[in-house]
Formats: C-alpha cells, structure tokens, sequence
C-alpha cells in the first residue's frame, strides 16, 4: 500500500488545496472544501491546533537554552527526540498499529515528561526564558498529545508544512486565477499533482495516461484504478 502524508499506510493518499476565496476566513468554505474528503485528516493537528506541535515545541526549548547549557532542556529535548525515535519505527505502518504503539510505548513517555514540564514550571520563575518556553508546552498540551489517540495524526505539522509550501513559494504564479472558478479549478489540478507527489507518482506520466485512458474508453466503474495511488499497480 502507499505510504501516506501522514507517515502512516492506506488504501488512498491524497491531499486536497485551498482554492482561492474572498471570504477564506469563513469556517464553511473549508469544510465545504472537504466535505467528500475521505483521506487523511492531515489538516486536523493545523487547523484545530495551530501550534500544537513537537517539532516546534523543541526549538521553544533549544532556544531557551543557556550558552552554558542546561539540564532542564536536555532532559526535555531527551524525552522528545525518544518520542521521535518510536515515530521513526513506525513510519509506514498503517493507523491502528502507530496507534497500538502510541499507546504501550509513546503515552508513558508523555505522561513522564508532564510530569517533568510541571514540576519545572512550579519551580521556575514564570518570567525566565525557560520558564516561558515550559509554560508554552503545557498551554499546548491538548493538542501535543493529539497524536496518541489517532493513529492518523502526526506529531508535528511538518508533513502540512512540507506540501504547503511549494504553493506558497509560487503563489505569486498562481495570481492568474483571477476569481473563484479560475481559483477551484486551480486547486483542482494542485490536489491531483500534489497526490501523485504523496504516492510517488510521476504527475505528467500519470496525467498523460489517465487522460489516454479516459479517451479510449476506460469504464467508469472501475474509475478507482485510474486514481495516483493505484497507478502504480494497473498501469
């Protein structure tokens, strides 16, 4: 199965992209946007959790750390980077399984490391560097610890950040839209390219074979083998 954005294994990865809208800001426009969405959830840790996560969580304490050094932060950057190794192991795996992991081995990590973020924020000055980036973590905590009970959901936003920003690099050669529709179909053929992407799929091979697919008569129901994520196995 191909390996998703999302680290984990599925029957589909895709990715879906905003399209251009005047009132963006409005919570209907992206859920109408997923509302026929069935892939994962990658938005989910980013949109309910904006800076939920681990990824920059660690560079609150890296940069709170001394010159000097500090145990505070090696203690806390130790129990984080073994978080990581666990994610490492199960990358690939498919939803249940990073859960089932998460669990017997991730939760307790977690559990201690509160523990640990708590005791240090009792004691240390709420105005001192350290002191800040702790208290930043435990304001984030709900979302940090998201990743336990979904096996969907990665540790950090680096998998949204790392599709997104190809498009905000280019976005100046995205002007042509010019209104809504240029914008949907825009988005359109920028969810097609960027889940060929996520399934290591050539885009133009893909796009040229489906479209001689499609031309040729290929039947509508068994529309599912033209999708990215079978085109390795049918074509």
């Amino acid at each position: 199965m191909p390996e998703n954005a999302s680290g984990g294994s599925s029957s589909s990865s895709s990715l879906l992209i905003r399209s251009k809208n005047p009132r963006r800001c409005q919570a209907e426009n992206p859920l109408k946007l997923l509302s026929e969405f069935a892939g994962p959830a990658l938005f989910l840790l980013s949109r309910t959790y904006p800076d939920a996560s681990w990824s920059h969580s660690r560079r609150k304490i890296i940069a709170a750390t001394p010159k000097a050094g500090s145990p505070i932060a090696e203690a806390v950057l130790a129990r984080i980077a073994a978080l990581y190794a666990i994610e490492k192991e199960i990358r690939g795996a498919d939803a249940p399984a990073r859960q089932t992991t998460r669990n017997e081995r991730s939760r307790p990590l977690v559990a201690e490391l509160e523990r640990f973020l708590r005791e240090q924020a009792a004691r240390l000055s709420p105005g001192s560097e350290m002191g800040k980036a702790i208290a930043y973590l435990l304001n984030h905590w709900d979302g940090l610890t998201l990743f336990l009970d979904d096996g969907c959901v990665e540790m950090d936003t680096n998998p949204v950040e790392n599709q997104i920003r190809p498009l905000t690099l280019t976005r100046k050669n995205s002007l042509f839209a010019g209104h809504d529709e240029g914008g949907r179909s825009w988005a359109r053929i920028a969810s097609l390219i960027a889940t060929c992407k996520i399934n290591s799929v050539e885009p133009y091979v893909w796009m040229k074979a489906t479209l001689k697919a499609i031309a040729t008569g290929h039947p509508q129901s068994r529309i599912d083998e033209l999708l990215p994520w079978s085109f390795g196995r049918t074509s």
